[in-house]
This record gives C-alpha cells, sequence and structure tokens, in this order.
C-alpha cells in the first residue's frame, strides 16, 4: 500500500481503533481462536477494490466502511432499543454522523476527495449493494469468514474466478458462482445466523444492557474497544450476583437450549445469502437464473432466524 490518502487513514485513531473490535462481537466461547478484527476485515476490502480496479474514491469508502462500528460489532443491535436485531442497522444508522465528527472528513480535504461523494453509497457499486447481490464488503467478510472458521484452506479459487466489470462483481463460470453460494449459504447457516451466534448476541447483549443500566459502563465506552468495555465492567464482577451470572452465560458457564415450549428469551438474527452473476452460455446471467430451486432458497434464507433460548440458571 503506498497511496498517501489510503496510508493517512490507516493510521488514523477511527481506522486503529477498529483492531480492538472483534468482527463477529464475542466468538470465542463458541468457536475458540477464531477472533479477527474489524480492521482486518477494512483493510480487506479496501485490497479488493484496489486489486480489481476501483476508482480511488471507491477505495476510500470500502477502507472507512466500518468505522462507525461499537465495541463487539453488531452486538449493538442487541443492546439500544433503537437497534433493529433483525437487520443489524445500527451501525449505518449512525455511520454519516460518526465519520463527520472523526478526523476523517480533515484528511479527505487535504488529499482533495469530496467527503459527500464519498458518503454516497450510489457512487460505488463495487463496495455496497443489497443482498442478495456481491459486493467487497460481502466477498471480503464472507472468504475472510470461511478461512478463520476452516471452512476453506484459502480464497484463492474464487479470487482468480471473480471479476469486476461495469461495476458489478461476476464469477466466469457457472461451477465458481455455485461453489461461492454454496459456501456463502453454510457459512451463514452455521455462524452468521446460527443458534451459537444467537446466544453470543443474546447474552453479550444482555451483559452489556445490565451494566449500562447499573453505570457500570457508558454509551461512550461502547465506542472504545470491546478490551476497554470489558475491562470496565470486571471490577464490578464480584460485586455483583447478576452481572455475574450474565457473565457466566456469556462464557459458557450456563447451560441453555433452543425450546419455543419452554424459553426466556425470544431472540432474531439477521440472516443472508447470495445470488451471484456468472458468465454461462456466453451472456452474464445470475446463479438462480440458471439453478432455478436457488430462488426459493434465497426467499427463505433472507428471512431473519428466530430463536427461543432456555437459560437452566
Amino acid at each position: 500500500i503506498s497511496e498517501p490518502v489510503i496510508l493517512e487513514l490507516i493510521n488514523c485513531p477511527s481506522l486503529q481503533r477498529l483492531k480492538g473490535i472483534d468482527q463477529a462481537g464475542y466468538f470465542e466461547p463458541q468457536f475458540p481462536g477464531t477472533k479477527h478484527s474489524r480492521f482486518e476485515h477494512s483493510v480487506g476490502v479496501y485490497k479488493l477494490l484496489q486489486i480489481y480496479g476501483a476508482s480511488i474514491e471507491e477505495q476510500i469508502a470500502g477502507l472507512i466502511h466500518d468505522v462507525s462500528h461499537s465495541a463487539f460489532s453488531h452486538t449493538i443491535d442487541y443492546v439500544f432499543d433503537v437497534g433493529s436485531e433483525r437487520e443489524q442497522s445500527h451501525q449505518d444508522n449512525v455511520f454519516e454522523e460518526y465519520v463527520r465528527k472523526s478526523e476523517i472528513p480533515a484528511i479527505l480535504k487535504k488529499y482533495s476527495h469530496d467527503l459527500e461523494y464519498i458518503l454516497d453509497d450510489k457512487n460505488f457499486p463495487l463496495k455496497e449493494k443489497d443482498l442478495p447481490d456481491l459486493c467487497a464488503d460481502r466477498i471480503d467478510y464472507s472468504l475472510r469468514t470461511a478461512i478463520v472458521l476452516k471452512e476453506i484452506k484459502s480464497a484463492d479459487y474464487f479470487l482468480k474466478n471473480l471479476k469486476a466489470q461495469s461495476a458489478q462483481w461476476l464469477f466466469v463460470s457457472l461451477e465458481s458462482a455455485k461453489r461461492f453460494a454454496h459456501l456463502f449459504f453454510k457459512v451463514n447457516r452455521k455462524y452468521y445466523s446460527g443458534f451459537p451466534t444467537a446466544v453470543m448476541f443474546r447474552t453479550l447483549g444482555d451483559y452489556l444492557r445490565y451494566s449500562l443500566s447499573k453505570k457500570y459502563i457508558s454509551k461512550e465506552d461502547l465506542y472504545q474497544t470491546d478490551k476497554h468495555v470489558l475491562l470496565r465492567i470486571k471490577p464490578f464482577l464480584k460485586k455483583d450476583p447478576q452481572l455475574k451470572l450474565l457473565f457466566d452465560r456469556l462464557n459458557n458457564g450456563s447451560s441453555l437450549q433452543n425450546d419455543p415450549n419452554n424459553f426466556d428469551s425470544i431472540i432474531f438474527v439477521k440472516s443472508r445469502v447470495v445470488d451471484p452473476l456468472c458468465k454461462y452460455r456466453g451472456r452474464v446471467q445470475r446463479f438462480s437464473g440458471i439453478e432455478d430451486k436457488w430462488k426459493k432458497i434465497i426467499e427463505k434464507e433472507l428471512e431473519p432466524k428466530q430463536y427461543f433460548i432456555r437459560f437452566d440458571r
């Protein structure tokens, strides 16, 4: 990386803070050894856009797209009432305000880049698109998750068969599109929208919400790092039995089940699925247009998953 504006953005406090924010939230109790940061993902999105020929403005937009994430990433939607469990949209809702109050506008101005243009996602179709389309954000986090969780050893096959053409991502063959779609489906089912993730969001959300109610932490603390928040709460664990109970649940100290007939808590988890474009029989087509059954899978998988959590204590 040699572009001056990119280097300065990478080294600014807003990007550096993301090194202390887990991409998944708090996955270690459920999936040990899988911790990776929002910083890694953000640089990954930038690199995808750079490698595949996006404009410098789109590269910048990709690099900064997650700076407004709170500690523990999407868990914030399970802490504040204004959040949406089904959509996990809090970070997007506060993004523009967060960026404007950061050091990022001054850096962009220094290098003669228009903040308003970079804040408008309509200008950057390679960086961001709604599900089930592919975008740089979705490609990076899915392949990164698949590697970290050992579903694949390398992303090379997918990256070699991927193209950015006419402001859209597409695979060079039906086979590569199919393999990516099915890998994404598996990662979503097992991790993004699976029961262990629901447990993580519920228990961590409860732990943080309770800590806020007791004033062990403030809302401002949640815009620091994961470690900062945990250390702020830690001194109260020995003094507060309810806090300790919530901490034990968070760290697998409580047996639990998904039981719709006997539950303590209902939780929704965002679900994701992709419908890649690919070259097939001389033209660009959607995977669902070639494999008709994928249409039903898309419809089903885009619905948020609902779980009924019962704690034994």
